[in-house]
């Protein structure tokens, strides 16, 4: 194939296919692309979903189309290392999924009423899910759930799943009281490995707190971490306008400082209100 198509801007999706080709070709294409695999790639697929996902919550639309770009490479670079191995192409990726999609909405694409609430939606889309299930023979009740997912949404989902069997707390108050009875045991033990898996333990009970109160972890994590962020750039900030830094101050300042960032953005909040 000519090299009218590599240059094309408004070559599409055979555009970029065409790219991945050539960068994967054994004898022309990139040394670096050529040696990768499956598994060296997996990492970077993991970090363009969550830069996507940094994108949205900053709510930076003019960044989101290069970062969904980025995503979809790696849709793209795991298909051709599968064609090369003879296992399937981009359009059977683009088949499967468009048949899922097709199967798991009968209310929409089938003869099935769109009458029907959110609530009952998600169990129609359970039991749609569990009938594939059961046709890969994923027959207990955690089987599918991903292992490379990050720990807090797995946790997340595996208890989901538990939940809907009846293996869950009726309430949050009995989550709680685990919460402190975690708390008490992670602060007995002393062997470096029970403390390891107290603080595990803890951390699950934690995300199952989230779930009873439909709150996200993931999603709570990551916000905590931007006010974090935010906040101690801010001591930063105050400390750099008298020629200082973090490693000039102590606690006690940086804490004042921290304090006083925090009601700055309560401030700002309650204003935009």
């Amino acid at each position: 194939m000519s090299d009218d198509l590599i240059h094309d801007p408004k070559g599409g999706m055979p555009r970029l296919l065409e790219i991945m080709r050539r960068l994967r070709d054994p004898e022309t294409g990139c040394p670096w692309d050529i040696e990768q695999d499956f598994a060296s790639i997996a990492p970077y697929t993991i970090e363009e979903a969550y830069e996507v996902a940094d994108a949205i919550e900053r709510e930076a639309w003019d960044e989101l189309k290069g970062e969904l770009g980025d995503l979809l490479l790696q849709s793209v670079y795991h298909t051709q290392m599968a064609e090369e191995a003879g296992m399937f192409s981009f359009d059977d990726v683009a088949n499967a999924i468009s048949d899922k999609m097709v199967a798991r909405h009968p209310h929409v694409f089938g003869d099935e009423s769109r009458e029907k609430s959110a609530e009952q939606q998600v169990l129609d889309w359970e039991q749609i899910k569990a009938a594939e299930r059961a046709g890969k023979q994923e027959t207990g009740v955690l089987d599918g759930v991903a292992k490379g997912l990050p720990a807090l949404t797995r946790a997340l989902k595996l208890q989901n799943r538990a939940a809907r069997v009846g293996f869950d707390w009726p309430s949050t108050d009995e989550v709680l009281d685990k919460i402190v009875e975690e708390a008490q045991e992670l602060r007995e033990v002393e062997n470096e490995a029970e403390r390891f898996e107290e603080f595990g333990d803890l951390l699950f009970v934690m995300v199952n707190l989230g779930r009873h109160m439909g709150l996200d972890p993931e999603a709570a994590l990551r916000a905590t971490n931007a006010k974090f962020t935010r906040r101690f750039e801010s001591i930063e900030a105050a400390l750099a306008a008298e020629g200082r830094t973090p490693k000039d101050s102590n606690l006690t300042e940086m804490d004042a400082l921290w304090d006083a960032a925090k009601a700055e953005e309560k401030a700002q909040k309650k204003n935009a209100l």
